[in-house]
């Protein structure tokens, strides 16, 4: 019962506060908003963008490789990138791709591609400076990709070259409109071919690509519209494991079959990459720790002047109520009871002005992710810690105004000014 008294007139001797010095009031919430604003919007951000790179990461296979030229990054240790040592570094070829799939244990898929840019036509619509990539038939495995109508190429058609396309939903639709791709002809650099495929749209990813914009054709036809054994068109083998292949032994039987394939010394550098998502992922680690420190410094500021604010608000309400806390300790009432009044009441209003910066944050979510094609949502996770936070710096905010109140004497209390 006592709780629930204590609970009840905190809350009246809060709103009344709240209501008789709205200005006040309202500069004390300021502060506080817009410091859960910005830690709380920074976090969102943060947590949002972090999803959003980790689902492209996953896009592009946690149990993959990828053998490239040209590595992701810097070696291990070196922060800078010897682009001249991998100048001349050879191209992959779909030779050494059908070599690691005949020689490995561990491969469940490989796959070999490259790409470049031509202007793809049906009859008078034009799509210029479309991404063409040029694949074997086991990348729609390989990639999870899904087909809306049509179907993909087959191992036949790949192997023999045969002149079939698949289209990206965008490129279909800027192409063809309302008319149904599939059977039609459509125009690559002279070159006719038949789609026999749309894919399923899928949007944009982090890396600033889309499967939409693209147009798959077989990799042995489009061989012969592009120099891949002298030109670097970015050609890669894409290798998929086994699921219960063993990542480090997966990788050393990579390289091992790669250097035997360009005949390497035992004492020589490779002159391929085997690159892994997981190098990709490891350096955003560091990127999101700076992010999220930086969130906490941004809104620390802010915050801590809220924290003052509602520390004088209630330092004033402590004056303004003497009499009455006075009275109160005339009549029996406890310290801890005058304290957890006093603290009971920074908390609320710390509480309101979390709640409005947390109010703000959603909305702007809402207007941005309306806005843009990265979806931004404010999780439960950072609603509970903007709300911890706001109740924590009520209660370090109002702890010393009601200590102060606690400790009035009830007489020269009912006899002040």
């Amino acid at each position: 019962m006592l709780v629930a008294r204590l609970i009840v007139e905190s809350f009246s001797f809060a709103f009344g506060s709240l209501k008789g010095n709205k200005l006040r009031t309202f500069l004390s919430l300021l502060g506080i908003t817009i410091g859960i604003f910005a830690i709380i919007s920074v976090f969102t951000v943060i947590d949002s963008l972090e999803g959003y790179i980790r689902s492209s990461l996953n896009s592009l296979g946690s149990n993959m490789v990828y053998i490239q030229k040209w590595p992701w990054a810097p070696p291990e240790g070196e922060s800078e990138y010897p682009w001249w040592k991998y100048l001349n570094r050879p191209v992959p070829n779909i030779e050494e791709t059908e070599d690691l799939v005949r020689r490995s244990r561990n491969i469940e898929a490989a796959v070999y591609f490259f790409g470049f840019n031509r202007t793809v036509q049906f009859e008078n619509s034009k799509a210029e400076n479309t991404e063409i990539l040029a694949t074997t038939h086991e990348l729609i495995n390989t990639w999870n990709l899904e087909i809306e109508r049509g179907r993909y190429f087959t191992e036949s058609e790949s192997n023999s070259g045969a002149n079939v396309a698949v289209l990206g939903n965008e490129i279909a639709t800027k192409l063809f409109d309302q008319v149904n791709p599939i059977g039609k002809t459509i125009k690559v650099q002279g070159h006719k071919f038949i789609v026999i495929g749309i894919y399923v749209k899928k949007g944009q990813d982090m890396f600033g690509t889309s499967m939409d914009k693209r147009i798959h054709l077989p990799v042995v036809y489009a061989m012969n519209m592009v120099d891949v054994r002298n030109r670097d068109q970015g050609q890669t083998i894409n290798v998929k494991a086994k699921p219960d292949a063993d990542h480090d032994e997966f990788i050393a039987e990579l390289e091992g079959i790669m250097r035997n394939i360009h005949r390497l010394k035992p004492m020589e550098e490779n002159d391929f990459a085997i690159n892994e998502v997981s190098v990709i992922s490891t350096r955003f680690d560091a990127f999101f720790k700076v992010f999220n420190l930086a969130g906490w410094i941004i809104g620390g500021f802010s915050i801590l002047v809220g924290g003052f604010g509602i520390a004088n608000i209630m330092f004033v309400s402590v004056k303004e109520r003497t009499k009455i806390i006075g009275i109160q300790k005339a009549i029996g009432a406890k310290k801890y009871f005058i304290l957890l009044q006093f603290i009971f009441e920074a908390v609320v209003l710390s509480l309101l002005g979390g709640v409005i910066g947390l109010i703000l944050i959603f909305v702007g979510t809402l207007i941005f992710s309306a806005a843009a094609d990265m979806t931004i949502s404010l999780s439960m996770a950072n609603i509970i810690l903007g709300l911890t936070i706001s109740g924590v710096i009520g209660v370090l905010a109002g702890f010393i105004p009601a200590l102060s109140a606690s400790r009035l004497d009830p007489v020269e209390a009912m006899n002040a000014v």
